[in-house]
C-alpha cells in the first residue's frame, strides 16, 4: 500500500510538472531585455539621435503583391515625411505624419487621411508600413514595447529583435559620425516582408 501511494504521488507530481510546462509552452511571455555592457554603451549613443534623414531603397513582399522602389525619409521627434518612389523614380506616395493625423498623397494627387500610418498604407498601398516602430528600428534600437527576443554582436550592435509582432534582422552596419547605424533592416510579420536598404544616413 505504501509503495502504491508513493507511486501515485510521484505520478501526480510528474503530471503537474507536465501541465505547467505545457501551459508555459502554449503561452510564451515577453522576456526581459538582456543587454551586454557594449550594447548599453552603443544604445546610449543612439539615444542622442532625436531626428534623422535617410535615403535608400524599400522592398515589400506580401501574399498578394510585391513592391520595390526608393524612399526619402525625414524624421523628427513628432513628425515624419516619407516619399516613396517607383523603380523608375516616379513618386508613388507622399506620407506625412503629425501627432494628430497621418496623410498620404498618391501619384494622382488623391489625399487620404487616417489616425495611423499602418492602417493608412495597408488601405492605400496594400501593405503595412510600421512607422510607429520603424523610426527606432531603423537606427538599430528597440522601442519601449515589450521585447520577445533580441541578440547583439560583439560590438554591442543589435542583430535580431522580436517586437510588436515583427521579426527584425540587422545584417550589417555602417559608421556614420562615429556611430554605427544599420544600412540593412529586414522586417517580417505574418502578412508582409519589408526590406529597407539605407544608402545615405544623416542623423541629427
Amino acid at each position: 500500500m505504501r509503495l502504491s501511494a508513493h507511486l501515485g504521488l510521484r505520478h501526480f507530481s510528474l503530471l503537474c510538472a507536465f501541465l505547467l510546462t505545457s501551459c508555459a509552452t502554449q503561452a510564451p511571455q515577453p522576456i526581459p531585455a538582456t543587454i551586454p555592457i557594449a550594447a548599453l554603451q552603443h544604445q546610449t549613443k543612439l539615444k542622442t539621435i532625436q531626428a534623422f534623414s535617410l535615403k535608400g531603397r524599400l522592398g515589400v513582399v506580401t501574399q498578394k503583391q510585391g513592391f520595390s522602389g526608393g524612399i526619402d525619409w525625414q524624421h523628427q521627434a513628432l513628425n515624419d515625411d516619407i516619399q516613396v518612389f517607383s523603380p523608375l523614380g516616379g513618386k508613388v506616395a507622399d506620407i506625412s505624419k503629425t501627432p494628430q493625423l497621418v496623410t498620404l498623397t498618391d501619384q494622382k494627387g488623391k489625399i487620404v487621411t487616417a489616425a495611423d500610418a499602418e492602417s493608412l498604407t495597408e488601405t492605400t498601398l496594400g501593405w503595412r508600413l510600421p512607422l510607429k516602430g520603424l523610426s527606432d528600428w531603423a537606427l538599430g534600437r528597440p522601442t519601449d514595447s515589450p521585447i520577445l527576443a533580441n541578440a547583439w554582436d560583439e560590438n554591442g550592435r543589435l542583430t535580431m529583435l522580436k517586437q510588436d509582432g515583427w521579426d527584425i534582422e540587422f545584417p550589417s552596419y555602417n559608421l556614420v559620425n562615429d556611430i554605427a547605424l544599420p544600412d540593412k533592416i529586414y522586417l517580417k510579420s505574418e502578412k508582409v516582408n519589408l526590406k529597407l536598404i539605407v544608402e545615405n544616413w544623416q542623423p541629427k
